[in-house]
């Protein structure tokens, strides 16, 4: 089956360059623009603007984008299973995640795995809560670390483990010399806030104990808040897998009431997901249960 001309269109759009698509593809700048040329005039019109700054898609592209993800993801199917077949695991496991996974678990899981299965690679997709639902809806990785519950029922969950949320607090703050931190009390305190579309846990571990928190800041990253923290310019609440390895100018104190995220891989249902991907879910299931 002749795909190559999608994966170079869908590779071109995710890196929005030509140059960095040819990169990644071990392809040169004027091939890749041969066949998204090519490929322009055998469908008769205009995929892709050019411009210095870049590549984006015309309105024609946004329309067919979907499509030609599905082509390379079910060729990419097709060949993982070809592989299973022959008695062999291989194939690429896009994973999306965030922080604290990519982090803390996943090279790890994935050095293990390579070990079982060298004919596995991987390309890991960083983001937020936000931008790995994203990723999953779009079709951009096979499986993606999330934070449950999930709004999308449409998608199999393996729960990996409960991540006990704390009070991140800078030394010598009042909050700070008790065995606890109560939820009402840090509420009070200003508090640094990752964007409101990926801080579902803070908010949630304030929120259902009547606190609303004092938001003075608001940041997409995740190690910012904690810098922020540091050097006093408030309190935030963080997960207790982002905060290992990260305490030296923190107190991190469980909350109270007590409070958890929990861990899941989110994978499409069915017969939609590959079997490296799949044989990665299970492996990264036992990881956590073994390491996590």
């Amino acid at each position: 089956m002749d795909t190559k001309k999608y994966e170079v269109f869908a590779k071109t759009v995710e890196l929005g360059s030509l140059t960095r698509a040819a990169e990644e593809l071990g392809l040169t700048q004027s091939g890749v623009s041969h066949i998204l040329a090519a490929m322009e005039e055998e469908l008769g019109f205009t995929l892709l603007k050019r411009s210095r700054a870049g590549v984006r898609l015309t309105a024609e592209g946004e329309q067919l984008l979907p499509c030609i993800r599905e082509i390379v993801r079910q060729e990419g199917l097709l060949r993982e299973r070809a592989a299973s077949l022959r008695g062999g695991v291989s194939g690429t496991v896009r994973i999306g995640t965030f922080t604290s996974v990519a982090t803390h678990w996943l090279p790890g899981m994935m050095q293990s795995f390579q070990t079982a299965y060298p004919g596995v690679e991987f390309r890991l997709f960083n983001g937020d809560y936000h931008d790995v639902d994203g990723w999953l809806r779009d079709g951009s990785v096979d499986l993606g670390f999330v934070a449950l519950p999930l709004s999308d029922k449409d998608w199999e969950c393996i729960v990996l483990r409960d991540d006990p949320l704390l009070a991140v607090l800078p030394k010598g703050h009042p909050l700070a010399g008790g065995e606890v931190c109560r939820v009402e009390e840090l509420a009070r305190e200003p508090f640094i806030s990752l964007l409101e579309s990926s801080d579902h846990d803070a908010r949630r571990a304030l929120e259902q104990y009547g606190a609303k928190p004092n938001v003075k800041y608001s940041t997409k990253d995740d190690y910012a808040v904690m810098a922020m923290v540091g050097q006093g310019m408030g309190v935030s609440v963080m997960p207790s897998l982002l905060l290992r390895g990260h305490q030296e100018n923190l107190v991190c104190l469980p909350l109270a009431p007590a409070s958890s995220r929990t861990l899941a891989l989110a994978l499409p249902a069915g017969e939609k997901t590959g079997p490296a991907a799949r044989r990665f879910a299970e492996f990264a299931a036992e990881w956590v249960r073994e390491n996590g």
